[in-house]
């Protein structure tokens, strides 16, 4: 999937550890263009591997894409088998050649699908899970209220079977049962194609992630858009609920 490292643009600061981006905009872009919403999809995937590339070439650990949420199944049948498709295609096509670059794979979300679906996924999972490289986390079948009532009813069945006792349960606890419990929290949620809300992604995960909405459509998501969010990722104070002190002054001070 890559042609080599490239030098990192003149001005772009260390990359955050995890970027997470909701790709929107597909349908827009093949609606501009007068082509149907498939071509828009097709182009999204074309967009999605040359984020994964990017990341890499950037220095970022963990990218996340949202690929597919838990309310995506309300679409019209023809879109949602075209989108499964798609992900099958993905797997299929650039599986060899992510884990040939070291890239590990894990997917986020319900496993509540069909058969053929799951073992895609444990594969894709299986062969890559010794890899060191990107992390890539696909979000499918991913809603963030979904993750929360299936970690609840966990905890719950832990606590009902005499497990676990009420008092023990924690943010650190909660967190490392989501889907991301291994994983670094995200440090930049970028979403695409002008949308500002975030659609039932990462909603515990980024409570403290910098959010960036940029009116780029999916498809044309380049290496220019990812490092324009990264700089003004780094452009931003965080302070994760504190205050920042001003730098102390010296003097007078002996």
């Amino acid at each position: 999937m890559s042609d080599g490292p490239r030098p990192v643009s003149p001005g772009i600061q260390s990359a955050p550890t995890h970027v997470a981006i909701i790709m929107d905009g597909n349908g827009r872009w093949a609606q501009m263009r007068g082509l149907p919403r498939q071509e828009g999809h097709r182009r999204g995937l074309e967009s999605l591997r040359r984020a994964v590339r990017n990341a890499g070439e950037l220095g970022i650990r963990v990218l996340t894409l949202y690929s597919f949420s838990t309310e995506n199944w309300r679409r019209p049948k023809a879109e949602v088998s075209f989108l499964l498709g798609l992900l099958r295609r993905f797997v299929e096509n650039d599986l060899a050649e992510l884990h040939e670059a070291g890239v590990r794979v894990r997917i986020i979300g319900s496993r509540d699908l069909a058969p053929d679906l799951r073992q895609l996924i444990e594969r894709a999972e299986s062969m890559t899970a010794g890899n060191r490289g990107l992390t890539l986390v696909v979000a499918f079948n991913y809603g963030s209220r979904d993750e929360l009532v299936r970690v609840t009813r966990a905890l719950a069945a832990d606590v009902a079977a005499g497990r676990l006792s009420p008092e023990a349960i924690d943010e650190d606890m909660l967190t490392s049962r989501l889907d991301t419990g291994d994983l670094p929290e995200p440090d930049l949620v970028i979403r695409t194609s002008g949308e500002t809300r975030i659609s039932n992604f990462l909603l515990w995960q980024a409570a403290y992630a910098e959010f960036v909405f940029t009116p780029v459509l999916w498809p044309d998501f380049d290496r220019k858009a990812l490092e324009d969010a990264v700089a003004e990722f780094h452009r931003r104070e965080r302070r994760f609920g504190g205050v920042n002190q001003p730098a102390a002054c010296n003097v007078g001070v002996a």
